[in-house]
């Protein structure tokens, strides 16, 4: 997969500027910084180090023809394969697979992830009927399609769980679901915001509504799905808790809700009323959007003028991680968070500032 090489004498500030505002990995070997192709936008690196240093990127416009020509014939490669029919046996055990995921009640979004990765997965091998794929067809399929075009190792975890769960109900004279391997696991720390920098996005927001929905998934540490699916009376004020039915892994929880947010919540539904959802779209009972959401954080992150690339998800983090600066105890995070594991909670300990300023350097003692 293609990179954007950066080179420079050392500069600290430089240094510091990649940490924050880009997706930039130092490589030992090169002795340089660079970012995948895909993750690089010129337009922000020049507004975010124009002032810092001069930027030459002449080879970068001479290698565009060719990057936009591999990803050319790489979408048409991939378009084929999407555009294969497959046999009518084979539509039909996926069809059974849909129902009996349904009858066990996955997810809707478990289900359409699975049946898109199956889906994908027979196409790429049919001419061969579910009964004679093996073990060594997937570990092709990771290696010419998935690996080839790019894709993460998250999707290849994906495709890997759906095979695995569609060939345990449909069943192979060939596939040994016990002997499926998997990508190395990557350990990415989360991407945490400062107080100041939450004040700054909550604050950016002049529509109340919006501003309600930014600032309770960071006061409760939501997911986007939870906070789209509440309802009213998922607020319990008097009691100062806020009720997540139904939320990952089919668990319920509960988490405190401050006065500060109450008070939040109470004009904005005065202000508009919702009937069914506590938040709705422009139609009346209607879900607010997925869609919607992302672009009311993408016009604060503008109006705060924040360049990093938050997602919704940067601010459940940063709950954790303020919870945990706070002194809230790991085990009290995990319940708020709705963590199954313990070790999922543990890995906002490695990005506490509290923690980590708490060390001493051995350099300090020379």
């Amino acid at each position: 997969m293609p990179v954007v090489k950066i080179h420079f004498d050392y500069n600290t500030a430089i240094n510091d500027q990649l940490r924050k505002t880009t997706r930039a990995l130092w490589s030992q070997s090169m002795k340089c910084w660079y970012i995948w192709r895909d993750d690089f936008n010129l337009s922000s690196f020049f507004a975010n180090f124009s002032e810092l240093a001069w930027i030459d990127y002449t080879r970068l416009k001479e290698n565009t023809v060719t990057i936009q020509d591999d990803r050319q014939k790489r979408q048409q490669i991939i378009n084929e394969i999407k555009s294969r029919k497959l046999q009518d046996n084979t539509q039909k055990q996926i069809q059974r697979f849909r129902d009996w995921m349904q009858q066990k009640r996955y997810s809707p979004n478990t289900i359409k992830t699975y049946l898109e990765t199956i889906r994908i997965f027979l196409k790429y091998f049919h001419y061969k009927t579910t009964s004679f794929i093996t073990n060594a067809d997937l570990i092709d399929f990771n290696s010419n399609y998935i690996i080839k075009n790019g894709y993460s190792s998250a999707y290849q975890n994906q495709v890997i769980n759906g095979v695995k769960l569609f060939f345990s109900f449909a069943g192979s004279l060939k596939f040994d679901i016990e002997k499926t391997e998997r990508p190395r696991r990557e350990h990415k720390l989360p991407n945490v915001l400062s107080k100041q920098e939450i004040a700054a996005i909550l604050g950016a927001s002049p529509n109340v509504k919006h501003k309600t929905m930014l600032s309770l998934i960071y006061a409760c540490g939501l997911r986007r799905n939870e906070l789209l699916n509440l309802k009213p009376e998922n607020i319990d004020s008097k009691r100062h808790l806020l009720i997540i039915l139904n939320a990952k892994g089919k668990k319920d929880r509960v988490v405190p809700i401050s006065d500060k947010v109450i008070e939040m919540l109470r004009e904005y539904y005065k202000a508009y009323k919702p009937k069914i959802w506590l938040f709705e779209g422009q139609k009346k009972g209607e879900k607010y959007s997925e869609k919607s959401i992302q672009s009311v954080l993408k016009q604060a992150l503008e109006n705060a003028r924040i360049s990093k690339p938050v997602t919704l998800h940067w601010l459940r983090h940063s709950y954790a991680t303020h919870l945990l600066e706070s002194g809230t105890d790991l085990r009290y995070i995990q319940e708020l968070l709705g963590h199954k594991s313990s070790k999922t909670t543990e890995i906002y300990t490695h990005v506490t500032e509290k923690s980590i300023q708490k060390i001493k350097s051995p350099f300090d003692d020379l």
